[in-house]
C-alpha cells in the first residue's frame, strides 16, 4: 500500500506553508497567502496533508476507497489558489465504518485546533435542528451562521452529521453557497469545506461488498463506478433525507459521493489494536478475542460484516479490560 511508505512525521506550520505556496501559482494573492501564515487574519487553517494521509493509512480500516477519494479530493482543492465553487464531500455508509472519524481528521489536519477551530462548525439534526415546526426559523439562522462565518474567514469547514435524519428543505438555503457563483451576498464563500454524513446508501453498499465476496473479487477491486449510482439513488428514493428533492443533488453540486464499505473480522481486530494502542496498553490477545466474540456479525449465513463496525469498540475494551 502506497500510503504506507509515507513518512508520518508533522510538516511544521513552516514545512506546509512551502507546501501551499509551491502548489499555487504566481496568481495566488497576497491576502490568501497571510491568511496561511495565519498572523494577518483570522484563520487558524493549517493543512497537513501528509499527516491526513499517514493518519488515515494507519488507522482507517477497510476503506481503501474512501481514503483515496477523500485525499485526491482534497489535494486537489487546496492545490488550486482560486477555486470557483467550494468543496462538497458527501459521505455514506454503515454505523462504525468511520464516518466521523474522517470528518474529525479533515478538522485536525486542515485547522490548528481542530474541531476546537471558530472556523469549524459542526451541525447535527437532533441538537441545532430539533423541531420540525421551527424550520423557517432554522433556514434563516442557518443561512446568516454561514454567510457571518463565511465572511470572518473564507476558509471555513462546515460538517452536517446524520443528514437522513436532517428535515428535507433545510439544507437548500446552502445551495447559492456550493455553487460555482463568484459571490454569494457579498461573501466570498469559495474556499470553504462542506462535508455531509449519512447513513443513507450503507444497505446498498453492504450489498456490493457481499456480491463482490461471493464472486470472490478482491474488496480493493471494488470502484466508485459501481457505488455511486447505487448511493444517489438510495438518497432519492428516501424522503427522510436532507437532500430529499433538492436542487443540491439535480444541479449535481456534490462533488465527491465518499461510500464507507462494511467491515469484516479482520478489519474490527485492526481497530481493537488501534484503541489498545491509544490506551497505552500493549496487545492483548484475551481482549481482542473477547472483544471479536461479543461482536454480532451479519449476514447470518456467512457472518462478514460487523452490524456496528468499530463505533463500539472503545467500550468492549473498557468492559473486557
Amino acid at each position: 500500500m502506497a500510503a504506507a511508505t509515507l513518512s508520518c512525521q508533522p510538516w511544521g506550520s513552516l514545512l506546509g506553508l512551502i507546501w501551499l505556496v509551491s502548489a499555487a501559482d504566481a496568481s495566488w494573492d497576497l491576502t490568501s497567502l497571510r491568511c496561511n501564515f495565519g498572523s494577518f487574519c483570522e484563520c487558524d487553517f493549517r493543512p497537513d496533508l501528509q499527516g491526513l494521509e499517514c493518519d488515515l493509512a494507519q488507522h482507517l480500516a477497510g476503506q481503501h476507497l474512501a481514503r483515496s477519494l477523500v485525499v485526491k479530493a482534497l489535494k486537489a482543492f487546496l492545490q488550486d489558489p482560486a477555486p470557483t465553487k467550494p468543496l462538497v464531500l458527501s459521505l455514506h455508509g454503515w454505523a462504525g465504518t468511520g464516518k466521523s472519524y474522517v470528518s474529525s481528521l479533515l478538522a485536525r489536519y486542515l485547522f490548528r485546533n481542530g474541531l476546537r477551530s471558530p472556523h469549524v462548525h459542526h451541525f447535527s439534526p437532533l441538537i441545532h435542528f430539533p423541531h420540525p415546526s421551527h424550520m423557517e426559523r432554522y433556514k434563516k439562522d442557518l443561512k446568516s451562521w454561514v454567510q457571518g462565518n463565511l465572511t470572518a474567514c473564507s476558509r471555513s469547514l462546515f460538517l452536517f452529521d446524520e443528514m437522513d435524519k436532517l428535515a428535507p428543505g433545510l439544507i437548500e438555503v446552502l445551495r447559492p453557497f456550493l455553487g460555482s457563483s463568484w459571490v454569494v451576498y457579498g461573501t466570498n464563500y469559495r474556499k470553504a469545506i462542506f462535508i455531509f454524513i449519512s447513513s443513507t446508501g450503507g444497505e446498498q453498499i453492504n450489498q456490493v461488498v457481499l456480491e463482490a465476496w461471493r464472486s470472490r473479487r478482491e474488496r480493493e477491486e471494488i470502484g466508485l463506478q459501481e457505488l455511486e449510482p447505487v448511493i444517489s439513488q438510495a438518497v432519492l428514493d428516501n424522503p427522510h433525507h436532507g437532500f430529499w428533492c433538492s436542487g443540491i443533488m439535480e444541479e449535481h453540486l456534490l462533488d465527491v459521493l465518499v461510500p464507507f464499505l462494511p467491515l469484516q473480522r479482520h478489519h474490527v481486530r485492526h481497530c481493537v489494536l488501534n484503541e489498545l494502542a491509544q490506551l497505552g496498553l500493549e496487545p492483548r490477545d484475551e481482549v481482542v478475542q473477547a472483544v471479536l466474540d461479543s461482536t454480532t456479525f451479519f449476514p447470518e449465513d456467512e457472518q462478514l460484516f460487523s452490524s456496528n463496525g468499530c463505533k463500539t469498540v472503545a467500550s468492549r475494551i473498557a468492559f473486557f479490560l
